[in-house]
């Protein structure tokens, strides 16, 4: 970590959506706050030309595995590889061992954030007691516990009573849900997208439609109840109409997209790698392009990774047996900046509004911009370096990437928490 008290960005584009700026101009920070770069004596100059200077960028899914799993991630390896990455935050989600469904578990990762993060770790909680589905969690001594959000995120609660009174009691605590949109019943023993290739290679498919099923549910459910319920991952096309007309009638729905389901699809399966194998799976191309079209029009309006790290041992088994997903924060900003900014779909604007705007509004939290007094989180991008993905060089401690040994062009330059610099390849 890069100890600089007072400096200037000198000379980058920033690219603020927030305030609606996108313009070459200097940024000052000092005793870890943005500041007026005039107002700075005798500050440290750090050229940032041709580079771009955004705010710290947020991921809104992020499975640390801590507690429990600490050989496939730990909070120390996980914010590493999210500085890596380019985020200066990230959402925890809660299906830890044991569940962070109590005030204790919340506090355990708090200390260790503490003691061993590179960048902000916001915790959420369970919406059910063991994720089990069966019994609401105590939501209002999560909130108290410092929890940003609730979610059973990896399981979907199938008891739509109970989902109701989640959503409820959510509402009266002022956290968003992050749900996991998925008919348990309807996946049955799937292991990729149901369609052409499922058939081709006498795999069992998982329906669109066990998709589709409860993000209905979930938008009956927040228009009845008047409630911010965030649709995670979403994969399917039909799922992206359902939250695009949702939005229209002025339903509290929100959404987020993968780059997994932004730039691959299921055809990819007929290699049988196990890095392929996610949930949400990897669904057709027009799924992906329907997704793609969510984000450019507005529908879809965040980025995040579901970051879920497995040990080599875990995925080095047939395709059946292999747990479901795949890290994603150090390779979110170059897939994401290849298929999104380069191929014109969304502009440089668009793109870091997707990553800090986006998760703000769901959150209801206060970052996101670089207006002077606010902390200095920082993204700072170079969005022309080409970059060859390597699994043997990731700070996450799992390498289960689908992207080792593609180029992708554009990546993260630096990143800043609270004026620190945590990642640092400037001028590299």
């Amino acid at each position: 970590m890069i100890e600089k008290n007072s400096y200037i960005l000198k000379g980058g584009r920033v690219v603020d959506p927030a305030r609606g700026i996108d313009t070459v101009m200097d940024i000052g920070v000092s005793n870890g706050r943005i500041v007026d770069p005039g107002k700075i004596k005798n500050p440290e100059v750090i050229k940032v030309k041709k580079l771009v200077v955004a705010p710290g960028f947020t991921d809104m899914h992020v499975h640390l595995r801590q507690p429990g799993n600490t050989t496939a991630e730990t909070i120390a390896t996980g914010t590493m590889a999210a500085a890596a990455g380019g985020f200066t935050g990230i959402v925890a989600m809660p299906n830890t061992s044991p569940p962070a469904d109590s005030a204790g578990t919340i506090e355990y990762i708090r200390r260790h954030t503490e003691l061993y993060g590179v960048v902000r770790v916001y915790p959420s909680g369970c919406m059910t007691k063991e994720l089990k589905g069966e019994e609401m969690a105590g939501i209002g001594g999560l909130k108290s516990a410092g929890v940003v959000a609730v979610s059973d995120d990896g399981k979907c609660i199938q008891n739509h009573e109970l989902m109701r009174h989640v959503v409820e009691y959510s509402k009266s605590f002022g956290l968003p849900i992050l749900d996991h949109c998925e008919d348990a019943f309807l996946k049955g023993e799937g292991v990729m997208h149901e369609g052409k290739w499922s058939t081709l290679l006498g795999m069992r498919g998982i329906s669109s439609a066990s998709e589709e099923l409860m993000i209905a549910r979930d938008i009956i459910l927040s228009r009845m109840i008047g409630w911010k319920i965030h649709i995670q991952h979403v994969s399917a096309g039909e799922s992206v109409e359902l939250i695009r007309n949702a939005r229209k009638r002025g339903i509290m729905i929100s959404a987020e997209a993968t780059p997994h389901h932004i730039s691959l699809t299921d055809d990819s399966i007929k290699k049988f790698d196990t890095n392929y194998k996610m949930n949400p799976p990897l669904r057709s191309e027009q799924d992906r392009l329907a997704v793609i079209e969510g984000l450019r029009d507005g529908t879809i309006t965040v980025i995040a990774t579901d970051h879920a790290p497995h040990t080599a041992t875990d995925k080095l088994v047939e395709f059946d047996y292999a747990p479901f997903g795949i890290v994603g924060l150090e390779t979110a900003i170059p897939v994401c900046l290849t298929e999104l900014y380069h191929e014109k779909i969304l502009s440089l604007s668009d793109f870091v509004s997707k990553f800090t705007v986006g998760p703000a509004e769901v959150l209801g939290m206060d970052f996101g911009t670089l207006a002077e007094g606010k902390p200095a989180d920082i993204t700072i991008i170079d969005t022309e370096k080409k970059f060859c993905v390597d699994a043997s060089k990731f700070r996450s401690k799992s390498r289960n990437t689908p992207f080792h040994g593609m180029e992708f062009r554009g990546k993260a330059a630096a990143t800043i928490v609270a004026g620190r610099f945590v990642f640092d390849e400037i001028g590299q």
